[in-house]
């Protein structure tokens, strides 16, 4: 994957030198050029000075390319303006902002830009967020073969019920988060766009399960 990241500050470095040290290439946007050296001198990726919601820079970036962005500047409304260009102009799938404001989280939420908060906690959910589901489980059990996976809903399973999902796939769904707020649920719980999945499954079955999530319902439903 290519992955295009405004912000050189602390999760911005940090979550460079993570991707970069699982074989994904990076982009890293930064208005001031110094904010590179946070970096460090093993760093392979790209460096681009500029601000991260100007067309020629992500350009320079590599942003037509991007599998991903992550906005991960110091200001909230700097991220979400280079979330929303990536999305809307560049048509990038997978894009995350970092918020400074919690009260701004449903906001962004709505326009369908993922959010996240805090230093370490946010590097993390970031590498989760951009990265393919099933490349990244959130926690295994101590025996190995159970795992808990989050990831965004496929659209094809919008409408459709908690219940409906798991007979299709193998999954125990844990809870949700919807607008920024986890939900526990049922098995009548309807799917809607953007819901946050949190799912248990058996490590052994995981390409499997992840694929059936990916394909949607079956035609019996």
């Amino acid at each position: 994957m290519h992955i295009v990241i405004m912000g050189c500050g602390r999760v911005g470095s940090m979550l460079a030198r993570g991707l970069e040290s699982r074989g994904h290439s990076t982009a890293v946007i930064d208005s001031n050029p110094d904010a590179f050296r946070r970096l460090g001198p093993a760093y392979a990726g790209l460096t681009v000075t500029g601000m991260g919601f100007d067309r020629g820079v992500l350009v320079s970036a590599g942003i037509e390319r991007a599998d991903a962005f992550a906005a991960v500047s110091s200001g909230d409304n700097s991220n979400i303006i280079a979330a929303r260009v990536a999305r809307e102009v560049f048509t990038v799938e997978n894009v995350v902002a970092r918020i400074y404001d919690p009260r701004r989280a449903e906001v962004y939420e709505r326009l369908g830009i993922p959010t996240v908060a805090t230093v370490p906690w946010a590097a993390d959910q970031m590498l989760r967020r951009l990265l393919p589901a099933g490349s990244e489980p959130a926690w295994r059990d101590p025996s190995g073969r159970l795992r808990l996976d989050n990831a965004y809903t496929p659209f094809a399973w919008v409408g459709r019920t908690v219940a409906d999902l798991e007979a299709d796939t193998g999954v125990r769904v844990a809870f949700i988060t919807r607008l920024g707020t986890g939900q526990q649920v049922t098995g009548a719980t309807v799917i809607q766009e953007g819901d946050y999945l949190s799912m248990f499954l058996v490590a052994a079955e995981a390409d499997d399960v992840l694929e059936a999530l990916a394909a949607g319902p079956g035609e019996d439903h």
